[in-house]
């Protein structure tokens, strides 16, 4: 008896998109309809695709998906002839995608990739062979050369000379600050390292300078500052004799006068870490010219996690410093920020009582005439960030605890019973579910933040995506039996970094962001998500700095700090289900609507994001500006297929970690038999 139908061989595919004009990058036949043979091909030709396009290979995504497509191999007959060779070329892609992100993750699953060759398959011809990448893999890789420090401190000398070579050059503020910044970059990338005194020193000298041209105290603040912190991180270096040299008071041969048993340092250090604020004899004037006003503090707080938001009318510099807890004076470990011309508002509060399990409380003081110190009283932590955003400019300081996992026990399988004994519907998903057992989703925009117009009147982003997250969290608790939470439920405004502090204090498994994108472009049209990382091209810059309400310039600076924010970040999984997320969402829409684009996966330094303790995504779902989707976007068919298509990115993202997440024992057994 003939079947059905019959499916279309490969090469027919192919053949068919020749004459039809379509690509495999948009016509990719479905896994289960192919043989292991002819999955393994599809994936040699995607590799080999993105092996001759460079650019292509900037994007984590088009990595991750030749990777799955060779993993699809093993997963369509992990026995058969073939599951063999589709994990070792997943593994070996996974070698060639570490070449290119330098994460010490996409070694290590290689590496995990050909042990398991080992194991399950000890006959196969890919046993030696996975032995002797492991073998490889396991020689000490030598440090590249130069380090990455070391070219951002030749980089800023080279800056430095070409400046003091100038003397037009000299009287720009702008060209003292860019080499500044070249600078900082050194220290950043590598804090600890042999050349962090240096510029830190070197960023001394340049804020000197600068003061000399300026005449500005805030920059002969910010040069004592730098020496000071030389002095204070670095002492016994020859960085923080040359920075005591420079600091006002201090003698030039201040640095060599210990032989007398006096350190030269401690008078320094003493004052460096004085952490309290002055005694107040009265307000600054409320009239001083010139300085920037601390207008309040606010916190979001968990056992293991607090933010803290300093709010100023205006961009100025600051420093921090951790102290030791000392108890002879009874004083607990202490972390201050000191803002540079500065003064405190009228009638804010100045003590801001946190009592959590990591933190006491925050304090502000006017510490001296035109500075201000925050200073914040430590019960215990493990690690802390801090950062400034822009527009308006505030300080966010993330501390986080020596636990950072779930506070709260899951439910077990026996307190879910009813009275009946029998589990209620989902139980069974909620307990295999990777642990994923709450998302937080955030319409963005909000209140007096309108987001981006729509093409017709009277459409506006903010309305458009609290109805399409609404939708999601309502399918999130239906179809995942995952509790959802939105940042917000009604028209109110919310700080970008208000948003991330909501999902970590929630502790939040998995983070979505809704959008609408725009254009000056009215035929631009398209559906794209995004993940946390440095912009690749000049449209992810400009779609942040539309989302982050900021300039492109403002995203050029913040990309300077992200290597070091990004730490600890959720990277590699949100690059995973953001791929996920996009090709359901353009395949669901693609079979139920016209004219739909694929932009991709893109990554880009989103204020939102920063931050977030789990997989963050920000979701791009049309764009407003252009007239046939900004009628889409008010179309609830619409709005429920953008929510249809995130849900099944998200189930399709937790069951490629955990392929169980999802299986009901029960209704196994009922199909058995």
């Amino acid at each position: 008896m003939k079947p059905f139908f019959q499916l279309p061989s490969v090469g027919a595919l192919l053949r068919l998109a020749v004459l039809t004009g379509l690509t495999l990058a948009v016509w990719v036949w479905p896994v289960w309809a192919l043989t292991p043979k002819e999955q393994f091909t599809q994936a040699d030709r995607a590799y080999a695709a993105l092996q001759k396009n460079p650019r292509q290979q900037k994007y984590r995504d088009r990595w991750l998906a030749c990777i799955e497509q060779f993993q699809n191999v093993h997963q369509l007959d992990p026995s058969g002839p073939w599951a063999a060779a589709g994990l070792y070329r997943s593994g070996l892609t996974y070698l060639e995608l570490h070449k290119h992100s330098f994460l010490e993750a996409d070694r290590q699953k290689g590496a995990a990739i050909f042990q398991e060759i080992i194991q399950r398959y000890p006959q196969s011809r890919y046993t030696p062979l996975s032995r002797s990448q492991l073998a490889a893999l396991g020689k000490p890789q030598q440090p590249p050369q130069p380090t990455t420090a070391t070219r951002h401190l030749k980089s800023a000398h080279t800056a430095y000379e070409a400046l003091l070579a100038s003397s037009t050059r000299q009287n720009h503020r702008d060209r003292w600050e860019a080499c500044i910044d070249r600078f900082q970059a050194a220290y950043r990338a590598d804090v600890s390292g042999p050349h962090a005194a240096e510029a830190l020193y070197m960023i001394g000298k340049l804020y000197q300078g600068l003061a000399g041209r300026s005449h500005r105290q805030a920059d002969r603040d910010m040069a004592a500052d730098y020496f000071k912190r030389v002095a204070g991180d670095f002492p016994g270096t020859a960085y923080a004799e040359k920075a005591l040299a420079e600091l006002p008071g201090q003698p030039p041969a201040a640095a060599e006068a210990g032989t007398a048993g006096a350190d030269p340092l401690a008078g320094i250090i003493a004052r460096y870490q004085a952490d309290e604020a002055a005694p107040e004899a009265s307000d600054p004037p409320a009239q001083r010219g010139g300085l920037v006003t601390v207008q309040g503090l606010r916190f979001w707080s968990n056992p293991s996690y607090t933010r803290i938001v300093v709010d100023a009318n205006q961009e100025t510099g600051f420093t921090h410093h951790l102290l030791k807890k000392d108890p002879a004076i009874q004083k607990p470990q202490r972390l201050y920020i000191d803002m540079n011309n500065s003064r405190l508002g009228e009638n804010i509060q100045k003590v801001i009582p946190i009592n959590d399990e990591l933190l006491s409380d925050a304090r502000a003081g006017q510490f001296s005439g035109d500075s201000v110190r925050i200073v914040v009283d430590i019960k215990s932590f493990k690690s802390y960030k801090i950062f400034s955003l822009k527009n308006p400019f505030r300080i966010v300081l993330d501390v986080w605890g020596q636990d950072l996992g779930r506070t709260i026990a899951p439910e077990s399988v026996d307190a879910q019973r009813s009275p009946t004994g029998k589990l209620p519907a989902g139980a069974i998903a909620r307990q295999l579910a990777l642990g994923v057992r709450r998302i937080v989703i955030d319409p963005g925009h909000g209140g007096r933040d309108f987001g981006a117009p729509g093409y017709h009147k009277g459409v506006h982003e903010k309305h458009v995506v609290l109805q399409i997250a609404k939708r999601l969290a309502r399918k999130v608790e239906t179809e995942l039996k995952i509790e959802a939470l939105l940042t917000r439920t009604e028209d109110r405004f919310l700080t970008l970094e208000e948003r991330t502090a909501i999902a970590n204090t929630k502790n939040a498994d998995l983070f979505v962001s809704i959008h609408t994108n725009a254009s000056r472009d009215r035929r631009a049209y398209g559906i794209e998500t995004y993940f946390l990382n440095l912009a690749t091209d000049d449209d992810a810059i400009m779609v942040a700095a539309r989302e982050n309400a900021t300039s492109a310039r403002n995203i050029s600076d913040l990309e300077s700090i992200l290597n070091d924010l990004m730490q600890n970040s959720k990277i590699n999984e949100s690059s995973r289900l953001a791929t996920k997320v996009q090709s359901a969402m353009v395949q669901h829409l693609g079979s139920n609507f016209g004219y739909i684009q694929n932009k991709g996966v893109k990554q880009a330094p989103f204020y939102v994001l920063l931050g977030a303790q789990m997989p963050s995504i920000l979701v791009e779902a049309a764009f407003i500006s252009n007239p046939r989707e900004c009628q889409r976007l008010t179309d609830e068919k619409y709005q429920e297929a953008v929510a249809d298509g995130i849900v099944k990115g998200i189930r399709k993202y937790i069951q490629s970690t955990s392929p169980t997440a999802f299986f009901d024992p029960s209704a196994a057994a009922d199909e058995a038999g």
